[in-house]
C-alpha cells in the first residue's frame, strides 16, 4: 500500500520493515532492532522505551505509523545535532566535546556533572564516549527535568527550596 496521508513515504517503508509481527504497530523491542549507533550497536532499551513513550498517544507501550514518522524526524533532529558536536567525527561524543555542547544548549554544568554523566552512561573504555542513542536519552533527561526545575525557580535564580517529596514528584513527573 502507499502511505498514509502526512507521512513520508519512506518513514512508511520502513514502519512496515520495522514491524516484524505486523500488528501495525512497533513495540520497543521492534524499535531497539530498528535502531543503531555510529558503531552499529543497537539503541539503548530506556532511550527507545523513552522514545516510545513519547511519541505513544494511546498509552499501550507501542506507536503506529504516524508516531513513528514523527519519531523518525525526532532522531534526526537529534543527530544532525550530535554530528555538529562530535567536531572530532568520531561517531562519539567525547568528555570535552560534551561539556562544549551542554554550554552551546544553554546548561552551565560543571566539568564534574558532564563526568558523572559519562560515568552513567558512556561504555566503560579507557576513553569513555557517548553515543547518538545516550546523548538522545540525556539530553530529554536535562530538558525535561530542566523544564520541571525552572517551574519552581520562578525568579530564574538557579536555586529552589523544596521539600524532600516535592522533588521526588518533580522527578517522578518527569521521567518519561
Amino acid at each position: 500500500g502507499s502511505a498514509p496521508p502526512g507521512v513520508d513515504p519512506e518513514a512508511f517503508s520502513w514502519f512496515q520493515t520495522v514491524d516484524v509481527d505486523h500488528s501495525g504497530f512497533i513495540s520497543v523491542k521492534e524499535l531497539k532492532q530498528a535502531l543503531v549507533n555510529n558503531n552499529w550497536s543497537s539503541f539503548n532499551d530506556e532511550t527507545c522505551l523513552l522514545m516510545i513513550n513519547m511519541f505513544d498517544k494511546t498509552r499501550t507501550g507501542r506507536i503506529d505509523v504516524y508516531g513513528f514518522s514523527a519519531l523518525l524526524r525526532f532522531i534526526q533532529q537529534w543527530k544532525s545535532l550530535f554530528q555538529q558536536y562530535d567536531r572530532d567525527q568520531s561517531g562519539s561524543i567525547s568528555f570535552t566535546e560534551l561539556q562544549q555542547a551542554f554550554s552551546q544548549m544553554g546548561y552551565n554544568l560543571s566539568p564534574q556533572f558532564s563526568q558523572l554523566l559519562l560515568a552513567r552512561y558512556a561504555q566503560r573504555s579507557p576513553n569513555p564516549s557517548i553515543q547518538l542513542d545516550r546523548f538522545i536519552h540525556i539530553c530529554m533527561q536535562l530538558q525535561s527535568l530542566t523544564d520541571a526545575f525552572r517551574e519552581k525557580d520562578t525568579a530564574l535564580v538557579g536555586n529552589v527550596r523544596l521539600s524532600y517529596e516535592d522533588f521526588l514528584a518533580m522527578v517522578v513527573t518527569r521521567m518519561l
